[in-house]
Formats: C-alpha cells, structure tokens, sequence
C-alpha cells in the first residue's frame, strides 16, 4: 500500500458510503484511478467488506459482557470443536482463542440480565469440554472503534 491506498482507506473507515467522485475530489485525482485502487484492496483483500454498524442499544441489547472460557482438553480436536461451536449462538459477537489465564474471550450481546443467564445455563453450559466460565458485564464503553490505525 502505498500513501494514496492509505489516504483511500482511512478515508473509507471514517465513511463507508463516500462515493469514488468524493474520494477522488478529496485527494486531487480522477475517479478512475480511485476506482482501480478501491476495486485493487478489495481483491487483495485489504478491504474486507462494507457494513452498517448498529446502535445495539436501540435495537434492545442492553447487556455487554466478556466471558472468560477455559477448557479442559486443549488438544487440537477439542479446539477446533469449541470454535465451530460458539459460532452457532448469535449472541456471540466475537471470540479469540488467547493465551494465558484462560483459553478463550467471548464478547456476548444480550437484552438482559436474565437473557445472559438463559444463553449461560442453556447454550454455553451444553457445550462439552468447559471447565470454568468467567463473566465481566461492562458498565460503561469507554472506547468503541471500527478504526484501524495505518501504519
């Protein structure tokens, strides 16, 4: 990438819907090059897709939590057992296996307090292999970013 891929791309994280005409006006160029590169990072993979971001609150969902999963197996079977898995429950936003004091941070989404214990006692519960679940409820989002930072 090179420094007008980067301003192309910054540009793009800040506003998704800005068309090719405000690209190309914005950094002192045509439209048809600014349509090669964007086309060119998506192929390559640099931009992955383009979405609506939700205000979660609005559409209900009250409740933030990280949950902290450990296993008791780690072979690789049970791994990849738990990541195919977790991915079934919608409410599962995201999931990184890491290393540490646990094996797995999950970020949850739900509407309450009582919605989270019914996805704890009835979906994360029945997957095999858990050893301890571990539940910190955010009070406050101090940060939340889409943003990468380009080097």
């Amino acid at each position: 990438m090179d420094k007008i891929d980067r301003s192309i791309v910054y540009l793009l994280q800040k506003d998704g819907k800005i068309t090719i005409k405000e690209i190309a006006e914005r950094l002192n160029l045509t439209t048809t090059p600014i349509f090669e590169r964007v086309k060119k990072l998506e192929r390559e993979g640099y931009i992955k897709s383009y979405k609506a971001i939700l205000d979660r609150k609005k559409i209900g969902l009250q409740l933030m939590v990280f949950c902290n999963v450990t296993l008791n197996l780690h072979q690789t079977d049970y791994l990849k057992k738990f990541e195919k898995d977790i991915q079934q429950f919608p409410e599962v936003v995201e999931c990184y296996h890491v290393a540490g004091m646990f094996d797995y941070l999950i970020k949850i989404y739900a509407e309450d307090m009582e919605r989270y214990q019914d996805f704890l006692s009835n979906k994360l519960a029945s997957l095999e292999n858990i050893s301890k679940v571990q539940s910190s409820f955010v009070m406050t989002e101090v940060k939340d970013s889409t943003y990468l930072p380009i080097p």
